[in-house]
């Protein structure tokens, strides 16, 4: 089976432009349904899709965080390069952490972060994860389960350093939070089982934004974007942006 490969997306709105970034092994798709969301109500939203991500997980484990960064960076630049000049930026998860990286570097209006983790995982949770894709997205591919079986021998024993680079990079947005001084919003799922939940304390208190909320939603995990409260979390970033 041929895998259709997701890609960057954008909708034209009005002057108002936002960033959606999304997570670690995810890609545009977790963030499309807000994005349209956003668009209807006149926002132009733009998505890039990171290095390595969405293709098969031997090439992204061949990319790393600064990879995935300067995506976010280009992703930026584009909107700019288009003529916004009001840039709001928005991440799920690992996006999170780049929206934040974000507000410090260049000029954003206003940082939403959700489900975004400031204390990472050992070594063996962030494997774990990558071998979770891998092994997903041999099954999306079709294969048998003879084929993914030895597939998925051989791709255990490659290193998987450039994955682990992550941890540097959230360590290093963690001691410049107070660098973030535009409007922020924090997302957070109470059923997230993916990062530690004390991340979103760490966020909210570490930043000096004048401006800031922080709401949990209850019945939510990780992918909040997709997940049972999405609506409620659309309305809520909506009118969020609408103050900035």
């Amino acid at each position: 089976m041929k895998v259709v490969t997701p890609k960057p997306f954008m909708y034209k709105g009005g002057e108002r432009a936002v960033l959606l970034l999304h997570g670690f092994t995810g890609n545009t798709v977790d963030v499309k349904r807000l994005g349209k969301y956003l668009n209807d109500r006149g926002y132009t939203c733009y998505a890039p899709l990171y290095k390595g991500h969405g293709l098969t997980p031997e090439e992204l484990i061949e990319t790393n965080v600064e990879d995935w960064w300067q995506s976010v960076v280009e992703g930026y630049q584009f909107l700019k390069s288009q003529g916004y000049e009001q840039i709001a930026t928005v991440g799920l998860s690992l996006g999170g952490v780049f929206s934040l990286k974000l507000a410090y570097s260049f000029s954003v209006s206003g940082v939403v972060t959700m489900c975004s983790p400031m204390y990472q995982k050992k070594d063996e949770a962030m494997q774990k994860r990558v071998i979770d894709y891998a092994s997903n997205y041999k099954k999306f591919e079709g294969k048998s389960e003879e084929t993914i079986k030895a597939e998925m021998a051989e791709f255990q024993k490659v290193p998987m350093n450039n994955i682990l680079t992550i941890r540097d990079f959230i360590l290093d947005v963690q001691e410049n939070l107070d660098q973030v001084f535009a409007p922020l919003f924090v997302a957070q799922g109470r059923l997230d089982h993916t990062i530690n939940l004390e991340s979103v304390n760490n966020i909210y208190n570490g930043v000096n934004s004048y401006e800031k909320e922080l709401k949990w939603y209850e019945e939510s995990g990780h992918i909040i974007t997709l997940g049972p409260e999405r609506e409620q979390l659309y309305e809520d970033i909506y009118e969020f942006l609408e103050l900035l």
